[in-house]
């Protein structure tokens, strides 16, 4: 794939929720939602907290399956017989998933779709169980029946729909390079070259580099947080890694960091991992479409990212797959 063909314009970054990334002027949120200690010693700003009265309310008012719905579902009647959704995510991730040590809830727009879920199941979103995950475990905890379903802004390909199953797309993304703010020397694809670059292993990073910047020396870490250190401690001159997921160090660090250059790469969908050839594909694909038509899935993007990030326009949710 030519270089040109992967790039995108400004416009539609904003369709995938990175526009004002550059600057992130970010709107203030009322919130009684202490931010939590973010990890490697970073703290998030009291500017971009989560609305917590207004997710929890949201998530409260979700709606919930009926009894034939659930029964039309070998996955869902699983679930409904077991009492809980054992979901595996991760409880780090500013925008996505991030847990608040005081009052012990867990917030972001992975964590309010599967607490919706959860609700719209077994009729009460506290009745989940988080099993927590990175990239490189995603796969093996539905393949060993650890979990019912993962939430871990997981891109959907070729290779992992051989081993697992998904539901959505219901976010899509591309890859974006994350600098320091003071650096001055990478603005660009083409800047990576020769340069030490972090990637997060298990994730499509390192191979999406490969194919567009090859001179660069790529180093892969398991987590996003030791990516994010090695570049705050200069080990790394750069990390290559979702724009969601940059937005996210860039929302609780104003100033700390920046973009380099536009986003880049192929577009990743986002689905929700489910076992093999599980009917529960269709179940959470009829769910997903209702949230989407009520609005639910528009209000739960402004409460977690929208409103945190200073970006008005709401994108359009994907199409989800047949």
């Amino acid at each position: 794939m030519a270089l040109d063909d992967l790039m995108i314009n400004r416009r539609q970054a904003l369709g995938l929720g990175a526009a004002a990334l550059a600057s992130l002027g970010l709107a203030a949120c009322d919130s009684s939602d202490a931010p939590a200690p973010a990890p490697g010693g970073e703290e998030a700003s009291e500017e971009t907290q989560i609305d917590a009265e207004a997710y929890d309310a949201l998530i409260a008012a979700g709606s919930v399956a009926t009894d034939e719905q659930i029964a039309a579902s070998m996955w869902a009647s699983k679930v409904k017989e077991e009492g809980t959704l054992r979901v595996g995510g991760v409880q780090t991730s500013m925008l996505f998933s991030l847990l608040n040590e005081k009052d012990g809830k867990t917030r972001g727009f992975d964590a309010g779709l599967s607490q919706l879920l959860t609700r719209y199941v077994l009729g009460d979103e506290s009745k989940q169980e988080i099993t927590q995950v990175t990239s490189d475990t995603r796969e093996s905890v539905l393949q060993n029946d650890q979990v019912d379903a993962v939430f871990a802004t997981y891109s959907i390909n070729d290779d992992r729909k051989k081993v697992i199953s998904f539901a959505g797309p219901y976010y899509t993304t591309q890859q974006s390079i994350l600098v320091m703010a003071d650096n001055t020397d990478i603005n660009s694809i083409e800047d990576l070259a020769g340069r030490n670059v972090a990637a997060q292993s298990g994730s499509t990073g390192p191979g999406i580099l490969e194919e567009v910047a090859p001179e660069a020396k790529v180093q892969e870490f398991k987590t996003d947080e030791e990516a994010r250190s090695a570049l705050s401690q200069g080990r790394v001159d750069a990390y290559v890694i979702d724009t969601t997921m940059q937005m996210g160090s860039m929302t609780r660090n104003p100033g700390r960091y920046r973009l380099a250059g536009e986003p880049f790469g192929p577009v990743d969908a986002y689905g929700i991992g489910l076992p093999l050839d599980s009917d529960g594909v269709a179940f959470v694909n009829d769910w997903l479409r209702s949230i989407e038509d009520e609005g639910v899935w528009e209000d739960l993007w402004k409460i977690c990212i929208g409103d945190r990030a200073g970006i008005e326009e709401v994108p359009a949710p994907p199409a989800i797959e047949a």
